[in-house]
């Protein structure tokens, strides 16, 4: 059950959906690959911060817990899908077989080779490179040591400049999020209403 917050806290809530939805959900597509996915994974890290509202916002780094909570669904979707296997193919572009041919095309999108790093690197990559957040940061919102997104961060932009073909990846990275707009989802007392209409 969720705890109820007075008017004040509710406004303040709000506000904070309002400011960070948005780059939640860029978040979640740039992590789990999947545009309609990201809508509902924003929407539901979200929603688990109303229910715990009154503790997340005397929290030092509200921000940083919801990209953490982003992450961490991220992260359960992938490997839910990977055990089925039969959804495999909505996160890597090819076959795992196919993976290690070095004539890689050079047209190879910057999305496509993301979907190719294993979650860390890509998670580091993402948060430091698309969203622009220092080591710190990233290391707060990720849950793991500074030490581990310098390595993490240098050795999946390494990847993807083998990838992508080219040295110019941190650059590319900032025109990968460009899009991936999203439809904001109705937040009401009551909790996060999706974009069909049902309650989530």
């Amino acid at each position: 059950m969720g705890t109820v917050v007075d008017d004040a806290a509710s406004v303040e809530f709000h506000a904070f959906f309002e400011r960070h939805y948005a780059e939640l959900s860029r978040l979640a597509h740039l992590l789990t690959g999947e545009a309609d996915a990201a809508d509902d994974l924003a929407a539901d890290a979200l929603l688990a911060m109303w229910h715990r509202w009154d503790r997340v916002r005397a929290a030092d780094h509200p921000v940083a817990y919801a990209r953490g909570v982003v992450a961490n669904l991220a992260r359960t979707r992938i490997r839910s899908a990977v055990r089925e296997r039969r959804r495999v193919t909505l996160f890597w572009s090819q076959r795992e077989e196919k993976t290690e041919n070095p004539d890689v095309p050079g047209a190879v999108d910057v999305q496509s080779a993301l979907r190719r790093l294993p979650f860390r690197k890509r998670a580091c990559v993402v948060l430091r490179h698309a969203f622009d957040l220092s080591e710190k940061d990233t290391a707060l919102a990720l849950g793991v040591s500074v030490g581990t997104v310098k390595s993490q961060t240098s050795k999946g932009m390494a990847e993807l400049q083998k990838l992508l073909g080219t040295e110019d990846a941190p650059r590319r990275m900032h025109a990968g999020i460009a899009g991936g707009g999203a439809t904001k989802p109705r937040v009401t007392r009551a909790g996060v209403t999706g974009t069909g209409g049902r309650d989530r």
